[in-house]
């Protein structure tokens, strides 16, 4: 119930009759991290769990067991996440390097998003995000103060300056939450994993040998 509560403004724009709680062992998780990871965070994963709001990818915490394809993880996406900071150098002004930021998200046109971890409360890290597409002379870059929820809810209600992302497809705009299990039991019954709907693209693609 905490969780929801905390939740509730996202949950004004966001459904979350597709999610499905994690049951995340969070010991586990944040010693394999080696960080604790913030409320919001934990929230999300009780309630969506892991999954995609529309085009927007939000990781679980650790690798998983799948059915189809991997979903990704925040332990996987390290890696990468941190290569693009140091080849990009970071948000301008800001000195942290590529052990500062871990991230949550992915998506929207391959925009990524992320936590700045500066200070020792993960409840007070804020948002940053690497964009593709960038006009003249930005950096790919950059900073948000506020949290993952947060940055979710002002997003999709259009409360920045711009939109945050390189990609304006939740500028202003919201779009269903499906859990990526829910999302592989639909491909593999020949629907499209987004919508639910019959898909005849997958249908055919099932009906191929596996090789």
């Amino acid at each position: 119930m905490a969780a929801e509560s905390s939740l509730k403004p996202l949950l004004s724009l966001v459904h979350a009759e597709h999610g499905a709680d994690e049951q995340v062992d969070w010991r586990a998780a944040e010693e394999a991290l080696g960080v604790d990871l913030p409320s919001d965070y934990k929230a999300f994963m009780s309630v969506y769990g892991a999954g995609d709001i529309g085009e927007l990818g939000i990781l679980g915490p650790l690798p998983v067991d799948y059915m189809q394809w991997d979903p990704g993880s925040i332990l996987d996406g390290i890696p990468g996440f941190r290569g693009l900071w140091d080849s990009e150098g970071g948000i301008p002004g800001t000195a942290a390097d590529s052990s500062s930021v871990l991230p949550w998200g992915s998506g929207c046109n391959a925009n990524e998003l992320g936590w700045l971890m500066q200070d020792s409360d993960p409840d007070k890290w804020p948002v940053v995000v690497w964009r593709r597409q960038i006009s003249y002379g930005d950096s790919r870059w950059k900073l948000f103060d506020c949290g993952m929820v947060d940055f979710l809810v002002r997003m999709m209600r259009a409360e920045f300056d711009d939109c945050p992302l390189g990609d304006a497809s939740l500028w202003g705009r919201t779009a269903p939450f499906v859990h990526w299990r829910e999302q592989q039991r639909r491909w593999l019954a020949g629907l499209d994993p987004e919508t639910g709907e019959p898909d005849p693209i997958v249908q055919d693609f099932l009906q191929w040998p596996a090789p």
